[in-house]
Formats: structure tokens, C-alpha cells, sequence
């Protein structure tokens, strides 16, 4: 049935626990979630100038990259961005245009940096989604916050989380691949490196010699080189945008790439998957696949 969804579906409600992990979770099935989130205060309330008083010169982590890709296979590295530490006030100037950077700043960083960083801010929204935390009989594992510029952009890859992505401003564009998909998408393995401003500041890429090498996705799917990987024309992906006062269910094991209007604002909720039967099948779909390669 996965194979051959041609758009995600809308709920016009928030589901009850039962319906939803019957009809969604269990399936791993993604749907787009209509007035799940629009008694959240956050949605009038999160202006720039709101955040300006209520979070003010706080310093919190930013990520910074020249290309804003971040945590994405370059220059047969697998590189992470410069983790800043910066007043949110400065980084606000940046998204509003106010000062000009030839850098790309996006507040990303996933350890629950709404409730860590940001706590001034959890008022607006809410701690969990009950019926969510209901139909798993558990509490989010982190509940992220973010923020940045259009040029920032999300490298195709999966979680091991239920994740509810909900949308407070703006637009997020996503490209969604079932686990089913995963013979026709490419793994290498890389060396992990880190962006680090160089003294005329501009950047370098730094290797972590004494990390693993890390498996990840090195294909563009807005411009994928069939060349290389034949393989992923035979992918069918999804595409979606989700929009202000709107939540996405990205299902867990799915693959995603993630785009945003300039200055979008999203929390979502990251609630630990099962290792259950969708688990062990998506494993031996990994092994078959790299099998096959080998072959």
C-alpha cells in the first residue's frame, strides 16, 4: 500500500489516541494534521518582536554552514556545522536581513532545544501532544524549536522516531520516501568532519579522526544524479508543504528532505519508535539491499 500513496493525506482533526495509532502509527503511514495546533498561543503570539522580549540577548546554539547544508555528505565528507554560540537577538538580525552574512544561519540544533534553551517559549506551545503521548503511552523524547533562513536545507535521511512536525510560521517543504524505498536509495560510508571558521573567516572543513565513519545519504532527490545511482529512479517520492497552524506525522524509518520559507518557525516532537515487526523488517530490507551490492 506504501508503494503507491500519490500524496499525503489531511486529517481535518486531531485524532483520537486509538484511531491514530490504528490508522497511522501501526500502518506507518505520514498524513498531515489540520486544528491539532491553533489554540497553541504560539501562533499569534511568535513575532519577531515577541521573541525578541521573551528571549532577548540568550545566548543559544546556532548551526552555521556557507551552503546551509548541514549534517550532508560534501566534498566525500560527511560534514556537520559550526555549532555557534550566539545572542538570539544577533541571529534574529541575521533572519530579518538587518545585518548581511555571506553564511547560513539555521537554530537546528536536536536535543530538545526547545525545552533546554529555550523554556521561555514552552508556554506557547505544549509540553506533548496528549493524544500522541496517549496512543504510545509515553512522553516525547525532545521537543525541538526552529528557526532559520530559505537557504537552509535538510539532507535526505531518517529517524528513529514517531515524529509530529507542526508549523507555526511559514511553510515547510518536504520530500518523503517510504522504508520500502530503501533499495533504490544510495548509503556510503564518510568521514565525519565539522565547518570551522578559518581566521579571514571564511570556512574549512576539519575531519574528526578519532569518530567512525557514518553512513549516510550522498543523492540529492530535487536533482539526483541517475548516473551514479540508476537505482533511485525507480523510488517514488512524496512530495508535501505544510503549513502554518499545521502538523505533519513523519512516520519513523521515513525518509525525509526538508525545506522552509525564509524565517519559518516549527517545533515538532520526537516520541521514541518501537523496535517492533516495521523494525525488523526495515533491517532486513537494509541487508538485503547491501547483499545485492555486494553481489
Amino acid at each position: 500500500e506504501l508503494g503507491w500513496m500519490e500524496s499525503v493525506p489531511y486529517l481535518d482533526r486531531p485524532p483520537s489516541p486509538l484511531e491514530f495509532y490504528r490508522e497511522w502509527v501501526s500502518p506507518n503511514k505520514p498524513c498531515i494534521i489540520q486544528n491539532a495546533i491553533t489554540h497553541w498561543p504560539a501562533l499569534k503570539k511568535w513575532t519577531s518582536v515577541y521573541l525578541r522580549e521573551v528571549v532577548g540577548p540568550k545566548v543559544v546554539s546556532v548551526a552555521v554552514t556557507p551552503n546551509g547544508y548541514a549534517d550532508a555528505v560534501f566534498q566525500d565528507r560527511f560534514v556537520m556545522p559550526e555549532e555557534r554560540q550566539m545572542p538570539f537577538t544577533d541571529f534574529l538580525d541575521i533572519v530579518e536581513k538587518k545585518v548581511t552574512s555571506p553564511n547560513v544561519f539555521y537554530v537546528q540544533k536536536q536535543c530538545s532545544n526547545l525545552t533546554e534553551e529555550l523554556p521561555e517559549l514552552v508556554c506557547d506551545v505544549q509540553p506533548d501532544i496528549p493524544w500522541m503521548t496517549e496512543a504510545l503511552g509515553k512522553k516525547p523524547d525532545a521537543v525541538n524549536f526552529w528557526l532559520g533562513e530559505s537557504a537552509a536545507v535538510t539532507s535526505l535521511h531518517k529517524d528513529h522516531y514517531e515524529n509530529l512536525y507542526c508549523v507555526i510560521s511559514g511553510e515547510k517543504h518536504f520530500l518523503l520516501h517510504p522504508p520500502s524505498d530503501r533499495p533504490f536509495i544510495p548509503y556510503e560510508l564518510y568521514q565525519p568532519a565539522t565547518y570551522q571558521v578559518s581566521e579571514d573567516g571564511s570556512f574549512e572543513i576539519v575531519d574528526e579522526k578519532s569518530a567512525d565513519k557514518v553512513p549516510w545519504i550522498p543523492l540529492d532527490p530535487l536533482n539526483p544524479n541517475l548516473e551514479q545511482y540508476p537505482e533511485y529512479a525507480q523510488a517514488k517520492p512524496l512530495q508535501c508543504t505544510v503549513k502554518a497552524g499545521e502538523m505533519l506525522y513523519l512516520p519513523s524509518l521515513w525518509f525525509h528532505h526538508v525545506q522552509q520559507s525564509h524565517g519559518c518557525i516549527a517545533v515538532n516532537y520526537w516520541y521514541d519508535m518501537e523496535y517492533d515487526l516495521k523494525y525488523s523488517y526495515y533491517q532486513l530490507l537494509d541487508c538485503l539491499t547491501k547483499t545485492v551490492k555486494v553481489l
